[in-house]
């Protein structure tokens, strides 16, 4: 009888998703450092976190995503939360709820890509993001990314 070949992660099926959305993270975060090398000098100069992000939603997000985001919160405290009412990834595979497993990876790569950017903005953060229902609908609220900014001696590395 022959050995049929496992691949190595088969038993360990919610370790090989981390795994998976962590190399998704990782390559988001290369391309994001590698878009802000590429900013005019001026965003460089960027000291207010929330110009910071103004330039995220408005700047980055339509070099990505050919749109703006769709909302920008704070809570005056270091956290903020930016909103993407009909996000571009995940626009394609809203026909049906089978398919919300497949939307962590969509965004630990836009994660990375956000954490990499704001990195070499100088900014170091903790960025997470979620989803509470595909655009299958009007009501849709959309993909949420939550931003902490920490100082820049604090090193923390991005989170989903």
């Amino acid at each position: 009888m022959a050995a049929s070949a496992q691949h190595p992660y088969s038993q360990f099926p919610h370790q090989a998703q981390k795994i998976g959305l962590s190399i998704l993270e990782s390559m988001g975060f290369r391309v994001g450092q590698a878009l802000g090398e590429r900013l005019p000098q001026e965003t460089l100069g960027f000291r207010e976190e929330l110009d910071v992000l103004k330039f995220l939603c408005k700047d980055l997000w339509v070099a990505v995503f050919h749109k703006q985001m769709d909302s920008l919160h704070t809570d005056h405290q270091g956290t903020y939360v930016l909103q993407d009412n009909s996000f571009p990834l995940l626009v394609p595979i809203a026909s049906g709820l089978q398919y919300m497993e497949e939307a962590p990876k969509f965004l630990a790569f836009t994660c990375g890509l956000l954490c990499g950017a704001l990195s070499t903005l100088g900014f170091q953060s903790l960025v997470t993001a979620s989803v509470t229902a595909l655009p299958a609908c009007e009501s849709w609220r959309g993909c949420l990314w939550g931003f902490t900014l920490f100082s820049p001696r604090t090193h923390l590395t991005c989170g989903t």
